[in-house]
């Protein structure tokens, strides 16, 4: 339970009415009861809070908020960061309980910190060292040597292989996996798909052969405070390690190859799959299903829509969409060209006709 005052005072945001009621929880503004703040950052939700029963909200600038029949109203300048301010605080966890859980393997040359707890079905393996206050949670996999910071939070079935480095805060979600083998095989000889690459078309003489598998003699190294969606895969890399920096987001279904390097603040949303040996710049954000090739470099601040493949280098600061990616509004005016290509086909024909007369 939390008073108006308090969650307004972690915000640093104003509020007004009733600062000592309690509140255990956040809703919809027309699903709200009694105990609940409604969340309603802006006009538009200010019918549901009508049909609610809300006593309290998390309103936008200027509202009249005695208007709705409310006791108390915090007032939101930015709507989404008071949003993960409040999430923040009324976020009950998974309910993992403490402590080692006596069906984990816990290998006696790890090592846990203060206050770390181990939940069922876990396995620790030899020399892995886990941050204090961390909380990895059932049917987990924690490989040798593998090094995971303070405060990290990992829900069931996350696995982390042989001498990952991971920094403070970590968080990964269900069925996240971490260094696992790079998807990388060569043949004895040059092979059909390396020509198509030279040539853009002709497998020339190659023949058909069987793959030998490359082995990842690198690891993974992720910085602080990086989040993995569910079923997200980050290969370990061939030599060098492959890297995600500090601050960087990964939604569910995201792959990273082997030897790529994500730099700091970046944000891959669902889906979205990257070949080996990239490097990604700073504060990069790459939409839903996104794709980039082999091989590239993609600079400081690009923004690629959802489904953009990257075929080729960008540079730093482009906004870019489309297959393969261009600028945002090169592909606009291409996109509008195609859906007058009906048109133009009938007036050619037209004008064919007119010809042929």
């Amino acid at each position: 339970m939390f008073t108006i005052r308090q969650i307004a005072e972690s915000l640093g945001a104003e509020a007004q009415g009733d600062l000592d009621l309690q509140i255990a929880g956040a809703a919809e503004p027309q699903d709200a009861e009694a105990g609940q703040i409604a969340m309603a950052m802006a006009p538009k939700y200010a019918d549901g809070l009508q049909a609610g029963n809300a006593q309290a909200a998390v309103l936008w600038e200027g509202a009249d908020w005695q208007s709705y029949g409310l006791k108390a109203a915090i007032f939101a300048p930015r709507p989404r960061m008071t949003m993960a301010g409040v999430t923040a605080m009324l976020d009950r966890g998974q309910g993992f309980p403490s402590g080692i859980h006596p069906s984990a393997v816990v290998d006696p040359s790890a090592e846990l910190g203060e206050g770390v707890s181990v939940g069922p079905l876990t396995v620790v393996a030899a020399g892995a060292k886990i941050g204090a206050r961390s909380v990895i949670g059932p049917h987990c996999y924690i490989g040798a040597d593998a090094v995971i910071g303070a405060d990290a939070q990992l829900r069931e079935m996350v696995s982390i292989g042989a001498r990952a480095a991971i920094g403070d805060r970590f968080r990964a979600q269900p069925g996240a996996r971490v260094g696992g083998d790079g998807f990388s095989y060569v043949t004895p000889e040059v092979s059909g798909a390396e020509n198509v690459r030279k040539t853009l078309g002709d497998q020339g003489e190659a023949k058909a052969q069987s793959w030998a598998r490359i082995h990842s003699l690198g690891a993974v190294t992720i910085g602080d405070d990086v989040e993995l969606g569910s079923n997200c895969t980050i290969d370990n890399g061939t030599i060098r390690d492959t890297v995600i920096g500090n601050g960087s987001k990964l939604d569910n279904l995201v792959h990273v190859g082997h030897n790529t390097r994500v730099g700091n603040d970046c944000l891959l949303c669902g889906q979205t799959g990257i070949s080996g040996s990239v490097d990604i710049g700073n504060n990069v954000v790459l939409g839903g299903q996104a794709g980039v090739v082999d091989n590239i470099f993609i600079g400081d601040g690009v923004i690629a829509g959802g489904g953009t493949k990257i075929l080729s280098n960008v540079p730093a600061g482009r906004v870019i969409m489309g297959y393969p990616g261009v600028k945002m509004e090169t592909h606009t005016e291409m996109y509008k060209a195609q859906r007058r290509l009906p048109r133009l086909m009938r007036d050619i024909e037209l004008l064919k006709k007119a010809v042929f007369k």
